[in-house]
């Protein structure tokens, strides 16, 4: 998603140049403090309307701070007001500073996982448009009758994103997108970051995904996976993810995470990618017009 700075109309024309240029969806994120703004259920809806044929999703909600009966009425709201253009990508949590600044209790990870699944299984509910009653250890809803019923069926695509086995074996049983990230903590050796990072420690997580999915009744192939690129280097472009600022130098170099060549061999990565792994969801940054060639190549 573009960021949002005024005049208003320039933010609008970047989100249908985005369009334009073939690009299949827009994300927002979801922090508070260090120069994070935009509220993505707002900025969401704006977008929507901005455009035709865009997807609006978020990349991802934290879900301790959203009750899932409000976030399920905003989301089915925005799926009936963009004609079916939403994806919900829900997280855990994981920044600690977006607890500290907003005073929100920072549980440990294994809470704040079973508060996600509740989330999902209330808001799954509720989409379905009938009476509704869930009694959980982090919610209670009585005979709730979710409304409006959104476009897409059963619900608006669910993506959720994670880099640990719980995380991940919990997108395998209940997301229709999941979104594959490595661990890149401050903790790990960074023997243990460059295994994260690699295309051996992808696949470990790919194949994990598609064993909890078949473990849950699911077929594997119905999952949408979907990584984000942390490093772009094309021509004069170079985009880097905030999340490897603290890494020293060539630890991602060859990492399947990482973009780097012309065009075509840019091109050729990504639909190797796809062919060795399944992974046909790609973000590519934050700046659409620097990768659009990129796309226009793969369209």
């Amino acid at each position: 998603m573009p960021v949002l700075r005024p005049p208003l109309a320039g933010w609008r024309d970047r989100l249908r140049q985005i369009e334009d240029l073939g690009f299949h969806a827009v994300a927002v994120s979801d922090h508070l403090g260090d120069g994070w703004s935009m509220d993505p259920l707002l900025t969401m809806a704006s977008a929507a309307e901005a455009t035709t044929t865009l997807r609006v999703g978020t990349g991802v909600l934290c879900n301790d701070f959203y009750h899932p009966v409000h976030l399920h009425r905003s989301i089915s709201n925005l799926d009936v007001l963009s004609g079916g253009r939403v994806t919900l990508g829900l997280g855990a949590g994981y920044r600690l500073t977006d607890y500290q600044v907003s005073g929100v209790p920072f549980d440990p990870a294994p809470v704040r996982i079973a508060r996600l699944a509740e989330s999902i299984a209330v808001l799954k509910g509720l989409f379905a448009g009938e009476r509704f009653d869930f009694a959980g250890e982090h919610f209670r809803i009585s005979g709730l009758t979710g409304a409006p019923r959104p476009v897409q069926g059963p619900h608006p695509p669910i993506m959720i994103g994670g880099g640990g086995r719980r995380m991940l074996e919990l997108a395998a049983r209940e997301a229709d997108v999941v979104n594959i990230n490595p661990r890149l903590s401050k903790d790990l050796s960074i023997e243990r970051i460059e295994h994260e990072l690699s295309s051996e420690g992808l696949r470990e997580k790919v194949e994990l995904v598609r064993t909890a999915a078949a473990a849950a009744g699911r077929d594997p192939d119905e999952l949408r996976l979907q990584v984000s690129m942390l490093d772009v280097r094309i021509a004069e472009h170079h985009w880097s993810s905030g999340l490897l600022s603290w890494l020293p130098e060539g630890v991602y170099d060859r990492s399947p995470l990482a973009l780097d060549g012309d065009v075509t061999r840019c091109a050729d990565v990504l639909l190797e990618l796809r062919d060795e792994t399944g992974i046909s969801e790609i973000h590519l940054g934050g700046n659409p017009l620097a990768v659009a060639p990129i796309v226009n190549k793969l369209l």
